[in-house]
């Protein structure tokens, strides 16, 4: 039973992040169609950003998380204003393909200006949080209960910011019909930003939360994409409440994994699971016909 309570804690701290980063790829593809393979750069830039806000600005972990994921806010509407929104302009077919292309470019751009900016060393902080909390048999550290705690936070500012909010109703009203938003005076173009911008900053408040655990690097953003994508997969594409579930999911099958067979089988035991879904129900599992959006 203690072992089993091991994994089930451990399962749902590690889930929470992936859920966070799963939020943010799934909203962004629901809204826009954008398959986003520059997601896990903007974890990078949000563990950069965060590194120098709090070595340099000395400001609390709550500020410079927050900091973090406000930069990449930005960063990520500069993007979708000056690369998605021209391409949006000429290209009407082929639009997946096209930005799953631009997206490759960007990751590529993106990690080789954080190498001439910041160097290839890793640059990390001891722990926001001195000190760990004994759950079940497991000391976890508080930089990794903080992480699960702003994870949770953001994901309930963003289903209430989605249900209640003027324009967080717009997004979901584009994500289901374009052309109808667009007839009853929706702002496409500001939509688009903004929805963007808002996935740059999930990435990023997950990259800074674990900074003190997985320090800032140039080509760290690798292993989170792999992950949200293993998440989204999993549950369909672009179903945004569903990478919630997603996130802990495979948050307990890498637990298990480590558990039962050791070190290194994380990735296989998702891959094994991932492409049996594919061949299965290649819609994911809550997929449901006739639904176009996930969004709602």
């Amino acid at each position: 039973m203690t072992e089993y309570g091991d994994i089930i804690v451990t399962a749902i701290l590690r889930g929470g992040t992936y859920a966070l980063m799963a939020l943010g790829l799934s909203l962004v593809f629901g809204v826009m169609k954008i398959a986003n393979f520059a997601h896990g750069e903007f974890y990078m830039l949000g563990t950069f950003f965060a590194f120098f806000v709090f070595t340099g600005l000395k400001l609390s972990p709550v500020l410079t998380v927050i900091a973090a994921a406000l930069l990449a806010f930005v960063a990520g509407m500069i993007i979708e204003r000056g690369i998605f929104y021209p391409l949006r302009l000429r290209s009407k077919s082929n639009w997946l393909m096209n930005t799953f292309l631009l997206t490759l470019g960007i990751s590529i751009i993106l990690q080789n200006v954080a190498k001439l900016a910041w160097g290839a060393r890793y640059r990390g902080i001891t722990s926001y949080f001195e000190g760990s909390m004994q759950v079940s048999t497991i000391n976890v550290p508080h930089d990794r209960i903080f992480s699960f705690l702003v994870a949770c936070i953001a994901i309930i500012a963003m289903a209430l910011f989605l249900q209640k909010t003027k324009l967080g109703r717009a997004i979901r009203s584009v994500s289901m019909d374009e052309t109808g938003a667009s007839l009853v005076g929706v702002n496409l173009n500001v939509i688009h930003t903004l929805t963007f911008g808002m996935s740059c900053a999930l990435a990023a408040l997950a990259g800074a939360c674990l900074l003190s655990i997985n320090p800032a690097f140039p080509t760290m953003g690798v292993n989170p994409l792999y992950k949200s994508w293993f998440v989204m997969i999993l549950v369909g594409m672009g179903n945004l409440w569903g990478s919630i579930v997603g996130g802990l999911i495979v948050g307990a099958l890498e637990t298990i994994s480590y558990f039962k067979f050791g070190a290194g089988w994380q990735d296989v035991i998702s891959l094994i699971v991932i492409i049996f879904m594919l061949i299965v129900k290649p819609g994911g599992i809550f997929a449901r016909k006739g639904v176009k959006s996930a969004v709602e």
